[in-house]
């Protein structure tokens, strides 16, 4: 990425313009953010400031994933990306988990899981 991010409010521990560059980029499932970050992302300012990183989120078009962007001081921002892609790791298996014991209980009253 070369260019810095757009945002104005770049938190104090993040030193500019050299934590902004070479960021940490991954993906996660849009519907795993809400249960990451809160709703509408209320969570976030919180996880920058224990983690001393800044985080952009682009939601990407025409997919189901979002690319989070991890700026700052070169281990925090590899202690984030860890951080973040553990917790989306274990809230996609809890979503999964859910949806294997909703099958199960609707094979157990035998109904068809296409209906709806």
């Amino acid at each position: 990425m070369g260019t810095l991010p757009k945002r104005k409010d770049i938190p104090p521990w993040v030193k500019v313009p050299e934590d902004l560059k070479d960021p940490e980029v991954f993906l996660v499932q849009t519907q795993l953010l809400e249960a990451m970050f809160g709703p509408g992302g209320s969570r976030i300012p919180y996880i920058e400031q224990v983690s001393k990183a800044m985080l952009e989120l682009k939601v990407l078009e025409s997919s189901n994933f979002t690319q989070v962007v991890v700026y700052g001081n070169y281990m925090y921002k590899l202690r984030t990306k860890w951080m973040l892609q553990s917790m989306a790791e274990r809230h996609r298996l809890r979503q999964e988990r859910g949806m294997l014991r909703l099958e199960q209980a609707m094979n157990a009253l035998e109904l068809d899981p296409s209906m709806k």
